[in-house]
């Protein structure tokens, strides 16, 4: 069954996520411009997993345990690199939550991916936990934002829906992503959508 965007988008959960400012580009070309700028981070949700939360007692380290993705998710994520290829767009470095479906998408996508514990999903953290997760990625979205005069060096996050959520209030659909830059106050700005599938 394929995934139905604007199905989602109309969900009740999608509402307080949704970002309409008209101030970041929608469009492939814009976001691919961007990142041939460099000093950015390309943030996506992991491609198609159908369902919902992982199973109960499911183990990082163990694919089996967890909700993986389908067919058309891997089909997305390689569409997904193919995007980049196309343009010439190569991150100097990509970063992956450790949930298989995350790691996955980077590799499919990508070749390959450092997993990084920061880009988990917040599922059942208590609030402490993610308020330091949301400070880990925001100090190291302010240092991808910090490399001026290295043209075209961008890094990819791949991540989980609510992680973005958490950190730019924008609800993705699987496989999209979110050109991100950190502003002058170090928050993060959302300068473009990429929606390749």
């Amino acid at each position: 069954m394929r995934f139905d965007r604007r199905a989602f988008l109309k969900m009740p959960m999608a509402w307080p996520m949704l970002c309409t400012s008209s101030a970041w580009a929608a469009d492939g070309d814009a976001a691919a411009r961007l990142l041939a700028e460099g000093s950015a981070v390309a943030a996506f949700r992991h491609t198609l997993a159908p369902g919902t939360f992982d199973p109960p007692g499911f183990t990082i380290g163990d694919c089996s345990t967890q909700r993986n993705l389908s067919e058309e998710g891997r089909a997305q994520a390689r569409q997904l690199g193919a995007w980049f290829k196309a343009r010439q767009l190569r991150p100097t470095q990509v970063r992956s939550s450790p949930w298989c479906r995350c790691v996955d998408t980077a590799n499919l996508a990508f070749g390959a991916a450092t997993v990084w514990p920061a880009l988990g999903s917040p599922s059942g953290q208590h609030a402490q936990a993610r308020s330091a997760q949301q400070r880990t990625l925001r100090a190291a979205l302010q240092v991808a934002s910090r490399s001026p005069g290295v043209r075209g060096a961008f890094e990819v996050w791949v991540t989980h829906m609510f992680v973005i959520n958490d950190l730019a209030q924008v609800a993705l659909a699987p496989g999209e992503g979110l050109v991100l830059r950190a502003d002058p106050a170090g928050a993060p700005q959302v300068l473009a959508r990429i929606m390749v599938a």
